[in-house]
């Protein structure tokens, strides 16, 4: 069993193959449950929970033969709650490179298809797109996978900045120590089972531990 409640940004902890991408899917409507059940605010994965629910799946599944513009407009279209001006000011600090004044991000072109940008920034498209909605759930599957340090700080910066406090982030990783301090709560799954689910301020005062080292504990060979 498990009560996510809103307002936290908790992060899906576990070792390869333990069930992190598929909660995220179960979550989101992609699969359906073989047994127990599921509900976002009382409702059943469906049309009702994709209004409130921005998914960003730990693949590359947009068209890439769109210009990034084309998908800000085509975001547009199928969210009501997709902010086209909030992505526009994320892109444009992209653009130019500002971002946490780290000028090695490297450019982008709002007019470029998107098969043209680097692995790293068709990531930060992709994350622009899902934090420019006012969702409710924010399910982010690997977020900062497979990009260098300096991305990954755009990225949980770009997180920080865009979600309600009213809204829940869950963030799946491997990378625990790059996203412990963003933290309220960990969830940590063990061959499909919930091994724990606990504060990060209770694991560091209950246990001594950061959140990395009580995965390391937790999941040593």
């Amino acid at each position: 069993d498990l009560h996510l409640e809103p307002g936290k940004i908790i992060g899906l902890l576990g070792p390869n193959g333990s069930g992190k991408t598929t909660l995220m899917k179960l979550a989101n409507g992609l699969l359906q449950p073989t047994e127990g059940s599921i509900t976002i605010a009382g409702s059943v994965p469906g049309p009702a929970t994709k209004e409130i629910v921005s998914y960003l799946p730990d693949a590359a599944w947009l068209p890439d033969w769109m210009r990034v513009e084309q998908l800000v407009e085509m975001f547009h279209d199928f969210y009501a709650d997709f902010d086209p001006a909030r992505a526009g000011e994320m892109l444009a600090k992209l653009e130019r490179g500002d971002v946490l004044a780290i000028k090695s991000l490297g450019a982008l072109d709002p007019k470029a298809p998107l098969k043209t940008l680097s692995k790293g920034n068709k990531e930060k498209v992709q994350l622009i797109l899902a934090m420019s909605r006012a969702a409710k759930l924010y399910l982010l599957d690997e977020p900062i996978g497979g990009v260098d340090p300096a991305a990954r700080d755009y990225i949980l910066h770009t997180i920080l900045s865009n979600y309600s406090e009213d809204a829940t982030v869950v963030i799946s990783t491997h990378l625990i120590g790059d996203i412990e301090p963003v933290l309220d709560e960990a969830i940590f799954l063990k061959e499909g089972k919930i091994f724990a689910h606990r504060t990060v301020d209770e694991i560091r005062e209950t246990e001594g531990m950061s959140v990395d080292e009580y995965f390391r504990e937790g999941f040593k060979c």
